[in-house]
């Protein structure tokens, strides 16, 4: 596992991200139908015509994990002696940003001119922009740790309620949904900042903890789609008058507070594991261009479809509409590309000694997070 200083990396919570990055992307490719028609390219969602796959939305819907995993390591940087540079979290991020609206930007106003159908040009504007919805609630939480931390530290976990209760309000129409983006993300930062906080020589209490996290969350998941009658997806589905995503909803607010219960009773196997370095050389790869693989993957969707359509107007499980469980398959068979295609884009590859990554994946398209993820010294070869 991790070393045991302040400032030592949680090999678990690396994990955890990349897990929570993986299920993200996973899950969009697998709910994001791209389906020509007479007016334009349009979306379409396979969760419309299978209502029954919702299930599996609760393992791919992993933000909850992405922004627990965010309030940890946010906490843990501010545990440690050497003072952050002002701003560092907006320059990460900013850099991946500028690099995906450099691409696309020039390439919408090129389609327009030449004549390409407003319908497309608003799915691929819409599919290439809306990842970044969550940069805004993240940078705002990361600048807001500190301040966070020192009330925790005050009141206790019963602070959790607060955001709760605002996410509960805009579900009534007592606030406007808006309100809700940074609240529901704010409770497992929450999380993060105290586990932590106390994650040190407590396995049991942390395991007991996620024991009650867990049950507590999946209770008000089925009580909440049961006789709340919330959606059962935990992802919007088009069409549908309502959504638990967008803004999010108690549902996704009750699933992450489960998914970080299952990660804390799962958290001692799984730093077991993770001591071996072939098992943690992956995750602290895709960790390093975390944020330019999630704001890259929908634009690698585009483009292989794209592609895919100079072979096949009617591409299965690309360019064909999400009707049945051929078309799911069909996709399945899609991801290795995919996931191919997005590898070499962001540069996710691992370099040197066992355990060690090398620190810059340079001449990357959309780089990514810059964040350390070796457990000690710099043993990396240049």
């Amino acid at each position: 596992m991790s070393g045991s200083g302040p400032g030592a990396r949680d090999r678990t919570v690396d994990a955890v991200r990349a897990f929570a990055v993986a299920g993200v992307v996973s899950g969009h490719w697998l709910v994001t139908g791209l389906v020509p028609g007479a007016d334009g390219l349009r979306t379409a969602s396979p969760l419309a015509a299978m209502p029954a796959g919702a299930p599996v939305t609760w393992l791919l819907q992993t933000l909850g994990l992405f922004f627990f995993a965010g309030g940890f390591a946010a906490a843990r940087a501010r545990s440690t002696e050497r003072p952050r540079p002002a701003g560092s979290p907006l320059r990460r991020h900013a850099r991946p940003v500028l690099g995906l609206l450099a691409v696309w930007a020039p390439a919408l106003l090129l389609a327009a001119a030449l004549g390409v159908p407003a319908t497309t040009l608003r799915t691929i504007a819409t599919l290439v922009v809306s990842p970044l919805w969550f940069l805004l609630p993240y940078l705002a939480l990361s600048a807001a740790t500190g301040a966070l931390r020192r009330v925790l530290a005050r009141f206790g976990p019963v602070v959790l309620l607060v955001p709760v209760a605002v996410v509960a309000a805009t579900d009534a129409g007592l606030l406007p949904g808006l309100a809700a983006v940074p609240a529901a993300w704010a409770v497992p930062w929450l999380l993060g900042i105290l586990v932590a906080d106390h994650a040190r020589g407590t396995g049991d209490v942390l395991a007991y903890g996620g024991a009650a996290l867990a049950c507590a969350g999946a209770a008000a998941m089925v009580a909440l789609v049961r006789f709340g009658h919330y959606p059962a997806s935990a992802v919007g589905v088009p069409g549908a008058g309502r959504s638990n995503l967008f803004p999010p909803s108690l549902v996704a607010v009750a699933l992450a507070v489960t998914q970080t219960g299952v990660f804390l009773l799962l958290r001692a196997p799984l730093a077991r594991l993770l001591r071996r370095d072939r098992l943690w050389r992956p995750i602290a790869a895709l960790n390093r261009v975390a944020v330019g693989v999630y704001l890259g993957h929908q634009s690698v969707l585009l483009a292989v479809a794209g592609a895919a359509a100079l072979v096949s107007p009617a591409m299965p499980g690309l360019l064909t509409a999400p009707t049945g469980p051929g078309w799911v398959a069909a996709r399945v068979l899609w991801l290795p590309v995919l996931a191919t295609v997005l590898a070499v884009m962001t540069g996710v590859r691992h370099h040197g000694e066992p355990g060690c990554i090398k620190r810059a994946l340079r001449g990357t398209l959309f780089d990514g997070s810059q964040a350390r993820t070796t457990d000690g010294g710099d043993r990396c070869a240049r």
